[in-house]
């Protein structure tokens, strides 16, 4: 069963899905980033920018544009459409909504912000997985130093 893990009280999605991916790629993880269109583009500049002497190897892959074979095995996948990822390892969810198609991988990673709709919407995707029987594990950042 797919493992679920809740980031609660993010108070910067961006600046943390940054960190989270870094420390993902050095461990050899490979992650899809599920979030709307926008929000993957925002993301996109922010992880050519993020450390000056710290690349992390990424691909934005646009619903409807073909990517060349070679970045298939590119190990950060930001995408709208999970389905159509070359792997299965980790799924971070930064959007608002419950991503279609979660099940297939071994872990789930949902950022939550620290209050307004985008905090209730993390609630309802909580109460889905619980409701279908997932064991959920909840990390809250406004208790760890290092995030």
């Amino acid at each position: 069963m797919t493992e679920i893990s809740f980031h609660f009280n993010v108070p910067d999605r961006m600046g943390y899905a940054c960190r989270l991916l870094r420390k993902a790629v050095r461990r050899g993880a490979k992650v899809v980033v599920a979030a709307p269109a926008p929000m993957l583009s925002q993301l996109d500049r922010q992880l050519w920018t993020f450390e000056a002497l710290d690349f992390i190897p990424h691909v934005l892959a646009k619903t409807g544009m073909p990517l060349a074979p070679r970045l298939r095995h590119t190990p950060v996948w930001l995408t709208d459409a999970v389905r159509d990822a070359p792997h299965q390892d980790v799924l971070l969810n930064m959007g608002d909504e419950l991503v279609e198609g979660f099940e297939v991988f071994a872990r789930v990673i949902e950022l939550v912000p620290v209050d307004g709709p985008a905090r209730m919407a993390g609630r309802g995707r909580w109460k889905h997985y619980a409701d279908r029987g997932y064991v959920l594990q909840k990390h809250d950042v406004a208790q760890d130093p290092s995030a």
